[in-house]
């Protein structure tokens, strides 16, 4: 009411927060798999190994889902989106506003409590280190956007990374129920394509023109100023670019040879129904009989007259 502000800092007492949303994240994840994803695993009748990928996908819909309206809203309402130049000037933004402070730790709370879920879900063994090195890599870049004071940065990354990853599992749980439809899959593509493209410009526009022109450009860590002095730097800026630019390239890689194992899947099962109906109308064909008809093994006319002329006997 008076006009005072109130912000915050990250500290040990975040520890204790996260944990108790860690707890809170468990909870809601069994509320979403016993109302909503087991009643429909029940209709289904899945295979064990679709099973357990319905269920990774159909929780991740509904924390990338709650998480993208949520990184909307914040960075809308902060002004982020409206005026880039926030994502860096005035860096180090130590001190946050509590809506960005509490979306980061419940953001690392989410991503801590998928951990003893391993456990709870009895996700197979050959489905471990996939999910432990997704989780690692989102557990590493949010930690690292919090505790260096790219939050700004981070939020935009993550709506981004977000968005990709909410329709590529929607289109996993469509092709479960009918997986004859891949259309949604077409649209993940795209987005992602789009959605990289965007975070290579952001990271060039950030790290290559933003940051080197902070005024403050002293290491101070008690400040929270801890790498924009390299920055200034043209090679070790140069060679974060490219760090960059090579992790991109790795990734849409990836992407690409995915789309063509894809694709290469499809066209093989169309020209296998191809051959598959042509065989059957092949032998639907209906053979081509003599003029007449069968009778008791003789062909007689269609007078009713044997077709073979008669011998005569000899009186």
């Amino acid at each position: 009411a008076d006009g005072e502000l109130v912000q915050y800092h990250y500290g040990l007492k975040d520890l204790v927060t996260i944990l108790f949303y860690i707890f809170i994240a468990i909870i809601l994840h069994a509320v979403v798999q016993e109302y909503a994803l087991d009643k429909i695993n029940r209709r289904l009748h899945l295979s064990k190994v679709k099973h357990s990928k319905f269920n990774e996908s159909g929780q991740l819909v509904a924390f990338h889902l709650t998480s993208m309206v949520w990184c909307l809203y914040v960075v809308v309402t902060e002004g982020y989106i409206s005026n880039p130049r926030s994502l860096w000037e005035n860096y180090p933004h130590v001190y946050l506003p509590f809506q960005v402070k509490f979306f980061y730790l419940c953001q690392l709370a989410y991503w801590l409590h998928a951990l003893p879920e391993l456990y709870f879900q009895k996700v197979r063994k050959e489905e471990i280190p996939r999910q432990l090195r997704c989780i690692a890599l989102y557990l590493v870049h949010i930690t690292g956007a919090y505790l260096l004071n790219l939050t700004r940065l981070g939020l935009i990354l993550l709506l981004l990374q977000y968005l990709a990853e909410f329709f590529f599992h929607m289109a996993r749980l469509v092709y479960f129920t009918d997986e004859n439809n891949e259309k949604l899959f077409n649209v993940w593509a795209v987005v992602f394509v789009v959605t990289r493209l965007f975070t290579l410009t952001l990271y060039i526009l950030v790290i290559g023109f933003g940051l080197p022109r902070v005024e403050n450009q002293a290491l101070d860590p008690e400040r929270g100023n801890f790498f924009s002095f390299l920055f200034n730097n043209i090679l070790f800026r140069m060679s974060v670019l490219l760090l960059v630019c090579l992790f991109q390239a790795s990734v849409m890689w990836r992407f690409i040879h995915f789309q063509l194992r894809r694709w290469r899947e499809y066209w093989n099962e169309q020209s296998s129904r191809k051959r598959a109906a042509a065989g059957a109308k092949q032998q639907a064909k209906p053979l081509k009989r003599d003029s007449g008809y069968h009778e008791n093994g003789v062909v007689k006319a269609e007078n009713g007259t044997s077709p073979r002329t008669k011998k005569l006997k000899s009186p």
